[in-house]
């Protein structure tokens, strides 16, 4: 496979994990229910010239798939992005990285659930594993300091966000519909605009200055519209389980940036939760072996002997 294949996903999570450190640089700036409304504004308005007319095309389609574009543009774009800038208030860009990582091993554990996709053997130790990994990240190295409930906020935020992320995912696979990605992408943000609109009325109403135009132009334009075009290209050129091993390096890239742009410093829980986090995950990913037949083989062989 030749090496170029690989560019698009990479640049999508250096892009992702660069949005990691904007949403802690808006601590300050901006409110987030602003810049999670902005942001989602300004993509709007850049995909509607090249966009709208495909919409109106499939209109009929988009009139009649309307809640469950509705649903997915909630998950993936309302809340995903607008707890990660709630949580961003009281936790650190690291922490943010190694816990988006869990993304792909919690669309293993909802797919099972959801799609009644057979768990597997990497999906059950895999998520054994990276769940003990998030005890430590949370507990600051001290898992059984969870049961005096000793959470920061803002840890707790981003479980929920990257679960709404991992069932985005997961019900986007369900959802077969036929739209064109494009179409289907814009059909998202519309809802995501109309569901973040309320609370941005509601505010804090931060005003756009020179102070936050630059993070609310990352994040409405290279996060937003240039990752989902990467994106999707990885998807297409080396399939989409190639291209998720990818997410596993959000939390070294996020954690590299934020030591060069917010002076965040790792400790050892760091290393230790996110290694187990990353291990969980990988093994998810790579052992795909249904646990269920795994289980019978054994008990053949078993009786075999």
């Amino acid at each position: 496979m030749p090496l170029i294949y690989f560019l698009p996903p990479l640049a999508t999570v250096l892009i992702w994990s660069g949005n990691m450190t904007i949403n802690q640089l808006t601590v300050g700036a901006i409110a987030p229910s602003s810049i999670a409304f902005l942001r989602w504004l300004l993509a709007l308005l850049v995909l509607t010239p090249f966009v709208l007319p495909a919409a109106w095309r499939h209109r009929a389609e988009i009139r009649r798939e309307w809640p469950k574009l509705a649903l997915l543009g909630l998950l993936g774009m309302g809340l995903w992005q607008g707890l990660a800038y709630v949580a961003a208030q009281t936790t650190s860009a690291t922490n943010m990285g190694i816990l988006a990582a869990m993304v792909p091993l919690l669309t293993v554990l909802l797919s099972a659930l959801i799609l009644r996709e057979a768990p597997t053997i990497g999906g059950v130790m895999g998520g054994v594993l990276a769940f003990f990994g998030v005890t430590v990240l949370l507990g600051q190295g001290n898992p059984l300091s969870l049961l005096r409930l000793e959470v920061s906020p803002g840890d707790a935020l981003m479980v929920v966000a990257a679960t709404c992320y991992a069932l985005y995912g997961v019900m986007l696979k369900r959802w077969q519909m036929g739209l064109p990605p494009w179409v289907m992408l814009y059909a998202q943000v519309c809802f995501a605009v109309l569901f973040l609109l309320p609370p941005y009325l509601i505010g804090p109403m931060t005003p756009v200055d020179s102070h936050n135009i630059g993070l609310i132009v990352y994040a409405g334009i290279p996060a937003s519209i240039i990752t989902t075009f990467l994106w999707m290209r990885a998807v297409r050129q080396i399939g989409a389980s190639q291209a998720s091993i990818f997410i596993n390096l959000m939390p070294l890239f996020s954690a590299v940036i934020a030591m060069v742009f917010l002076a965040e410093r790792l400790a050892a829980f760091h290393l230790i939760g996110g290694f187990l986090i990353l291990a969980g995950v990988i093994m998810a990913q790579r052992l795909t072996q249904p646990f269920k037949q795994t289980l019978a083989a054994r008990g053949v062989k078993r009786a075999q002997q």
